[in-house]
């Protein structure tokens, strides 16, 4: 007897745990993570429609309940650092997408170690958002506009990357423009 079964997505229903596998360079620990956004309505392509209201973020709440934020957490030796941030992101908030260009990199200072890292923030557009996944009965997830988001994060660090995102989706949309006007592609070139 053969059983068939409809492909979807499988994912582990279980975060990693541990730091044997932990990155580390100069003494800081190497964390990942991601700003998980979507398009709350269609958008026309020209630039002048794109506004922050337009874009919502998923944040999560802290594992500790002291406030949100965006989804982020340790990068080990057996993963690309793309491969951390979609992990990442799928263990805390429970979504799946494409990971984009990285927003950057910050050092900081954690608020409750006494311990210092280097974080790297990357978009991730949401393409799924799963009903189960591994953390969901410890974090609250919520969807939220950009100036609610910029208010209630709680590390100055992803709020840079916040406004790093902003900024680059606004200038992809004016340069699509153009190269639109112009008929060329920077792809092409």
């Amino acid at each position: 007897m053969v059983a068939l079964v409809a492909q979807e997505t499988v994912v582990a229903l279980v975060s990693r745990t541990g730091r044997h596998l932990q990155r580390y360079r100069k003494g800081l620990r190497q964390v990942v993570g991601c700003i998980p956004y979507k398009f709350n309505k269609a958008i026309e392509q020209t630039v002048s429609e794109i506004k922050e209201e337009d874009l919502q973020v998923l944040v999560i709440s802290s594992q500790k309940g002291k406030g949100m934020l965006f989804p982020k957490g340790g990068w080990e030796t057996d993963e690309s650092i793309i491969e951390a941030a979609s992990r990442e992101t799928l263990e805390e908030a429970g979504v799946i997408g494409t990971v984009e260009c990285e927003l950057g990199k910050w050092n900081f200072k954690s608020k409750s170690h006494d311990t210092y890292y280097e974080g790297y923030m990357f978009p991730l557009r949401v393409q799924e958002q799963l009903d189960i996944w591994p953390e969901k009965n410890v974090r609250e997830r919520v969807w939220m506009s950009v100036p609610e988001a910029r208010k209630i994060c709680q590390h100055w660090w992803m709020k840079e990357a916040l406004d790093r995102l902003v900024q680059r989706l606004t200038s992809q949309q004016q340069q699509q423009d153009e190269e639109n006007i112009a008929g060329t592609c920077s792809l092409c070139l």
